[in-house]
């Protein structure tokens, strides 16, 4: 009973039973592939984390989770994956930093959903969002109708921008008090 309880093997704890390149490798094409794959999918969830932040929360947690459950023999198999996730997290977006190019495909621009008040349906049927998902965008806003909307546009994080049409008896208010003064 002693021996179950406080004999630890330290070698298996430390000691990675794979090697440090397959670990890298692994992780590296996991990270790039997950990565290519929500990048090409629709961001129809409207969410306030990028790709590559909810893909590292992702696999930082299965990372840990299986160096702590002991599916990998050591503690530096998970270390090794959790670093090589930092690491093309950190260079992707220092890529992106550096090169206009990967920055758009990294985060994409914003796509225009309504111009003028009229819905642009093939950018809505390209994003998967239906008129009255958008619509409870727009309320959450504080935005009724869509002929209040000049533009709305879906941002690269998924959220939903809206430029309201001015109100033109605000409009001819502000120019009246600029006219008194």
């Amino acid at each position: 009973m002693y021996k179950l309880l406080f004999e630890i093997n330290w070698q298996e704890v430390f000691v990675p039973s794979v090697s440090v390149l397959e670990l890298i490798l692994r992780g590296t094409l996991v990270y790039l592939s997950l990565f290519a794959i929500l990048r090409i999918m629709p961001s129809r969830q409207v969410g306030t984390l990028g790709i590559a932040d909810l893909l590292v929360v992702v696999l930082f947690a299965e990372a840990a989770q299986n160096a702590m459950a002991s599916n990998y023999s050591s503690i530096t198999e998970g270390g090794i994956l959790v670093g090589t996730v930092i690491f093309w997290s950190y260079f992707l977006n220092w890529l992106g930093y550096k090169y206009q190019q990967i920055q758009r495909f990294l985060n994409p621009p914003p796509l225009l959903l309504i111009k003028y008040g009229k819905l642009i349906d093939c950018n809505l049927q390209k994003e998967l969002i239906t008129k009255d998902e958008l619509m409870s965008q727009l309320r959450h806003q504080g935005v009724e109708l869509l002929s209040d909307v000049k533009r709305a546009y879906m941002e690269a994080d998924g959220s939903i921008s809206v430029i309201p049409y001015e109100p033109s008896n605000n409009r001819s208010t502000s120019e009246k008090k600029d006219l008194k003064y």
